[in-house]
């Protein structure tokens, strides 16, 4: 059985294996008890159903969220994709942006708030698009984060990660009076050099994107910023990589998830010329890293000393582990008879390495 992403860009294919009895595309795949029923029922060999995702106007209700974890609930507000980045699959494989109804999203969550859940993760595929696509009325995403900011027993709304376009100052002007907000943004740049960026089909300049860190820095004094950045991407000199360095050396971001580029079929960037080798991907990635691993270590440093708020989320063996508001990792040795988790409180920090700080 297969379904999802690769079924839904790869149905053909996968059509010529006789080892798979049922092929779904994203759409189809809530289905997926019905389909399988079907087979058996039927005594039929094999079930394909993957219709043209672009025809999809509708987000798909799934049913109850998952929780992810004991203290923090993910929800997914949006699906698609319209801005067909050159190296990504994405909107080939989830169609056109399609957003949640925000009834459905506030009932989710004034379910979840009961439960006793305190965080909730806001995520989907291009959550910066949410709203884009209704016709009743004008509904973005800030106002549905200020509808969610009114839900009680909910203490933080987390942001995933986001389109850097979408921090304007009109945007975090209205977002900086909800209380709830966590002071983290993770800002999807992927690269720190303005023509690798126009290859990427990315729509703004580094320029734009320092605009936008500066809004959100002078916006939220202990806001911690995090990144994804794609190394080697098809015609990436040596030159580029280094002012993509210097750049990400100047934001300082908290953190940074690094990716060697790789070819996906179906992408503009698959048939791009100059195809990056592999062993300078990892030569650039490991740079990358290693400064990561320095901004973190550097920044967890300052707060020795300082008392933060915590939401402990799970207790091992004697250690509970939570993060702060702007989603530093703290951990604190505590008697395991009295279990922390779930639970918002002030500590001070004593310690502080790479990963983590210790209070």
């Amino acid at each position: 059985m297969l379904c999802g992403c690769y079924a839904q860009v790869a149905s053909k294919e996968l059509e010529k294996i006789e080892e798979i009895d049922v092929i779904l595309g994203n759409e189809e795949k809530k289905d997926i008890v019905k389909f399988c029923d079907e087979i058996l029922q039927n005594n039929e060999n094999k079930k394909e159903k993957v219709e043209d995702i672009f025809e999809i106007k509708e987000f798909a209700e799934l049913g109850e969220i998952t929780y992810t974890e004991k203290t923090r609930a993910v929800i997914k507000v949006q699906d698609g994709c319209d801005r067909f980045c050159s190296y990504c699959i994405i909107p080939y494989a989830r169609g056109r942006v399609r957003s949640r109804k925000p009834e459905n999203i506030i009932a989710e969550i004034e379910k979840i708030a009961k439960n006793g859940i305190k965080e909730v993760v806001i995520t989907g595929i291009h959550v910066a698009s949410y709203g884009k696509d209704f016709k009743e009325k004008e509904y973005r995403l800030i106002d549905l984060l200020e509808d969610i900011n009114k839900i009680e027993g909910i203490k933080r709304i987390r942001l995933g990660s986001i389109e850097p376009l979408l921090i304007t100052k009109e945007f975090v002007q209205r977002l900086s009076k909800l209380e709830k907000i966590c002071e983290h943004f993770h800002l999807s740049l992927q690269s720190g050099n303005d023509e690798t960026l126009k290859r990427m089909n990315r729509r703004y300049t580094t320029s734009q994107f320092r605009e936008i860190v500066e809004i959100l820095r002078n916006t939220y004094p202990n806001v911690n910023l995090t990144t994804d950045i794609i190394v080697g991407f098809p015609g990436e000199t040596e030159e580029e990589f280094n002012k993509t360095y210097k750049f990400l050396e100047e934001i300082k971001f908290y953190k940074m998830h690094i990716f060697q580029y790789s070819q996906r079929k179906g992408t503009k960037a698959a048939d791009m010329p100059n195809q990056v080798q592999p062993n300078i991907k990892e030569k650039r990635s490991k740079m990358l890293l290693e400064l990561s691993d320095e901004n973190e270590a550097k920044y967890n440093s300052e707060y020795i000393g300082k008392q933060v708020e915590v939401l402990w989320e799970e207790e091992k063996q004697g250690v509970c582990k939570g993060h702060t508001s702007n989603y530093v990792l703290v951990e604190q040795k505590v008697d395991e008879k009295n279990s922390k988790e779930n639970t918002m409180e002030i500590v001070k920090i004593k310690g502080a390495n790479k990963n983590y700080i210790e209070s």
